[in-house]
């Protein structure tokens, strides 16, 4: 009987080792960097190595968008922020999506564009007042063109928050919450697009919660209003928003999180910046979203989340940190582990590449399978 058992466990084993992991995340691709591979090269990558199946351009840039054609990877791509008083105006929307997406829908799969990047913290009322004029007349352009599989919404910062702590004292910065809020989760409901937000743990730690904001064990935050005792910071920040939603009678919504991560190379005064702290919260929060667990407040909910970044990028200006929140190195090896290879690519998926490509990765695949095989025949079954 034990032999049966041991068997049906290898049998698993070996199955789970032949299929891609469950595990699916999105990356943002960002470019301020004057070492990264073609475009080319990295759609192949993450298609025949890695999970990631979506990524987060912060333009539209034509060589990207060319490049993962007929990938199936999602790609959202990001109008300036420049841009958006033009786009208030049908015509000029029009134009746009005549210049950006039409010459590479659907054979590049454009799932959502992004209206500028966290516009409310710009603080400039020019592009506050034209934001969601903007996201209406897009919305519009794209109805007319025939492209209703294309989604328009805005990322935003946590600071849209005038209250935080604890998540069910949530609410919008007052005088936003009404005049600009309300009107955009209205939108968001009505075309059935997620509101999405850039939570960052990172920027809202101290010494003492950097446990609570690392995914680690930690004593938790109790929010006496719910009952609830959260055990992440990540949780905190995705239910503070919920609760700023569901005042305004908006909780249905969905949330989609369209930037979040931790560097693993910091300056000499961020201690907590490393690689242990960065597969700590990027590696945890993988599996956190992909479990379906959701959130105290949203239980069951799934959350479509892009780690920020897929590369570090070396001309990202301010601390070492900004250089290095990247998940891959420019040669495309993990900067560290978090689950986003395929079974068997770590440190492999690059020399595939160059040495023939997938099949001389499935050459080195079947190997390590039959090493598994024969060490069970010649080390395990003998002991019975």
């Amino acid at each position: 009987m034990a032999f049966l058992v041991i068997l049906s466990s290898l049998l698993s084993l070996l199955h789970l080792s032949t299929s891609a992991t469950a595990l699916s995340i999105g990356v943002n691709y960002g470019t301020l960097a004057d070492n990264l591979p073609p475009p080319s090269q990295v759609a192949s990558f993450l298609k025949q190595y890695t999970n990631i199946d979506r990524i987060k351009l912060f333009n539209v840039d034509p060589t990207i968008l060319r490049a993962f054609a007929n990938t199936n990877i999602a790609v959202t791509v990001t109008v300036g922020n420049g841009d958006i008083p033009a786009l208030a105006r049908l015509p000029a929307a029009q134009s746009w999506i005549t210049t950006n997406i039409s010459p590479f829908y659907p054979a590049t799969n454009i799932s959502y564009i992004a209206v500028g990047n966290e516009i409310i913290a710009t603080a400039d009322k020019n592009l506050i007042a034209h934001l969601l004029p903007a996201m209406r007349t897009l919305q519009n352009a794209l109805k007319l063109a025939g492209m209703t599989n294309v989604r328009v919404s805005t990322p935003h910062s946590l600071g849209i928050l005038s209250s935080s702590e604890p998540p069910s004292s949530g609410r919008f910065r007052r005088g936003y919450d009404r005049v600009i809020f309300a009107p955009m989760l209205d939108f968001h409901r009505k075309t059935k697009t997620p509101f999405m937000i850039n939570p960052y743990p990172y920027f809202g730690f101290s010494e003492k919660t950097l446990n609570y904001a690392l995914f680690k064990p930690n004593p938790g935050i109790f929010d006496a209003a719910t009952g609830h005792n959260y055990t992440n910071m990540f949780d905190a920040q995705l239910d503070a928003i919920y609760s700023a939603m569901k005042r305004l009678g908006y909780g249905d919504v969905e949330l989609l999180v369209a930037e979040t991560g931790w560097p693993s190379l910091g300056d000499a005064n961020q201690p907590a910046v490393n690689m242990e702290n960065a597969i700590s919260y990027n590696g945890n929060l993988i599996r956190h979203v992909n479990s379906g667990k959701g959130t105290p407040l949203m239980p069951g909910r799934k959350f479509e989340t892009y780690i920020f970044a897929l590369f570090n990028e070396n001309l990202k200006p301010g601390s070492t940190a900004e250089r290095n929140f990247g998940l891959f190195k420019p040669d495309l090896t993990p900067v560290y582990d978090v689950g986003v290879m395929r079974a068997e690519a770590t440190g492999r998926a690059s020399i595939a590449l160059e040495k023939g490509g997938e099949s001389g990765w499935r050459k080195s695949r079947g190997s390590h399978l039959l090493r598994t095989f024969f060490a069970f025949v010649f080390i395990v079954l003998p002991l019975f």
